[in-house]
């Protein structure tokens, strides 16, 4: 990881660089001047960045002929959700965003609301009861044109509600709290992703039809390889064309790509960023999950980011982030030890670990928040099981990087899942290694023995996970008690269709036996 922090990219030099083509008629996208005269002006929801972004994605538009600008922002399972508006219709929204239906933020996996929005008894607040509205507000310096719809724009927001006030349960801005806290310190986060997912081929790519509350069968696929090679040039090589596809699409998004590497299990990839500021790289996330799906299913793939996909062989896939924090004055790593002492960690990131490994157990509901997520907690698979850290040991759940003196030293959590909304995950990094702080907490000595260590260990189910999250006051203090009782009453939605669901496992067990 580098040790200080970049230039905000996607600014005027980033990613809304502007391409070549005959200009279209021109529409006064800028009117007033984008942002000016409504409601992001009235609400004071840019800044002078923002506002030099928007004037330069109104280049962009024209200059590149965008006839569509899909607005959305990131739910609370991390997933994209929004509209596509015409480009007469986004003039509007750069002045007063655009509204959707406030129960876009109360839906499980499934897409079922979970919240009884037309009783009063049941609603969620008032302000948002009834299916009101919310306003989402475009970030232009997260706009990029698709590469694989050139004539496409797409552009990331934030949502807030009609009086311009943040929506209480926006994840990113849970997120954007944590790290004003952090800035408070003079402190900043800056992390490294290593994403693993898989590609499969398409072999049934009919749509079967579902319901909220009952989604539709998966599509039926077929591995790409065979696995058992870890980082085998020669299975990179038989699915260039993958490689190349997801290369090109994501460079041209201007994602941070750093490599696209073959894992060990079938149809298994991953692929890694360079490191950057933490708002940053979880906006990047999403776009790149977004950009993966979109990308493999134009072009006959089907790409998951389940962790342990029902599928022959299939090897679990895991999201590991890397992270350490910086001194917002000079850039300096502050998790490094010092030369000449004993250990390779600062004081400030002993005690910051010491949180990672006090909360785990809670914090497992936003770093592996699906059900299926914990069927990759198994002895000896490169995943955790137990709340150990370790000296660039990757059987632990935390790996500490570095040696004295090393301007890249960092920790690396390996607990989490590649479905995990990155907004959360992150955030509760920052809860729990700032409470870490607070409290001066030991972690211990490093483990050599990461799978037979008698530890505590990681939960062995969802419910488990929120069962702690419940008990651990922490994370409750700083988010919110609302925000946490909201995302345990979504998971608790997804755990009960799970719990009343038939499986395979009951139906080959029992159907002959008894």
């Amino acid at each position: 990881m580098a040790t200080a922090l970049a230039g905000a990219r996607g600014g005027p030099a980033g990613p809304l660089a502007l391409g070549g083509g005959t200009p279209m008629k021109p529409v006064d996208l800028l009117g007033t001047g984008a942002g000016r005269g409504g409601f992001i002006e009235h609400h004071r929801l840019w800044d002078d960045a923002e506002y030099a972004a928007a004037a330069q994605l109104v280049r962009v538009i024209d200059e590149r002929r965008i006839e569509l600008v899909r607005v959305v922002f990131p739910n609370q399972h991390g997933v994209t959700v929004g509209k596509t508006l015409t480009r007469e219709a986004f003039s509007a929204a750069l002045r007063d965003g655009v509204t959707a239906p406030s129960t876009l933020v109360f839906k499980d996996t499934s897409g079922r609301t979970i919240y009884p929005v037309f009783d009063p008894a049941g609603a969620p607040p008032v302000a948002m009861a009834g299916a009101s509205d919310l306003v989402l507000v475009p970030i232009p310096s997260r706009f990029r044109v698709l590469p694989w719809s050139p004539r496409t724009g797409w552009v990331l927001c934030d949502i807030r509600r009609p009086d311009g006030t943040r929506v209480p349960y926006s994840t990113r801005g849970a997120l954007c709290g944590q790290l004003d806290e952090l800035a408070h310190r003079g402190l900043a986060l800056r992390v490294g992703l290593e994403l693993e997912f898989h590609v499969f081929r398409a072999v049934d790519r009919r749509t079967s039809p579902g319901q909220p509350g009952l989604p539709g069968e998966a599509p039926e696929v077929e591995a790409l390889t065979s696995g058992a090679q870890l980082l085998s040039e020669a299975v990179l090589d038989s699915v260039d064309d993958l490689v190349r596809l997801l290369r090109d699409g994501l460079v041209a998004l201007d994602l941070p790509l750093r490599s696209v590497e073959a894992e060990f299990g079938p149809s298994q990839f991953e692929v890694t960023f360079e490191p950057s500021d933490a708002l940053r790289a979880a906006d990047d996330l999403v776009l790149c999950r977004a950009a993966v799906k979109q990308l493999c299913a134009r072009h006959g793939y089907q790409a998951t980011f389940m962790s342990r996909p029902h599928l022959p062989e299939v090897v679990s896939s895991g999201w590991h982030l890397h992270q350490c924090l910086l001194d917002r004055g000079t850039g300096a790593n502050r998790f490094v030890a010092e030369p000449g002492t004993d250990g390779s960690l600062s004081p400030l990131a002993r005690a910051y670990l010491g949180g990672l490994l006090a909360h785990a157990r809670a914090a497992s509901v936003f770093t592996t928040p699906t059900v299926n997520g914990y069927k990759r907690y198994r002895p000896y698979s490169l995943a955790p099981d137990r709340l150990l850290w370790g000296q660039d040991n990757k059987g632990a759940m935390i790996r500490a990087v570095g040696l004295p003196g090393d301007p890249a030293t960092r920790l690396e959590n390996r607990s989490g899942e590649p479905a995990a909304n990155p907004y959360l995950y992150i955030a509760s990094q920052i809860v729990s290694g700032l409470d870490g702080i607070d409290k001066g907490l030991d972690p211990g000595p490093p483990t050599l023995r990461p799978y037979t260590e008698d530890a505590e260990r990681l939960p062995a189910s969802l419910m488990e996970a929120l069962a702690a999250l419940r008990a651990d006051p922490v994370f409750a203090r700083a988010l919110g008690a609302e925000f946490v009782e909201y995302l345990i009453t979504l998971k608790e939605s997804e755990v009960e269709r799970f719990l009343t669901s038939v499986t395979d496992w009951e139906q080959r067990e029992y159907f002959t036996l008894f």
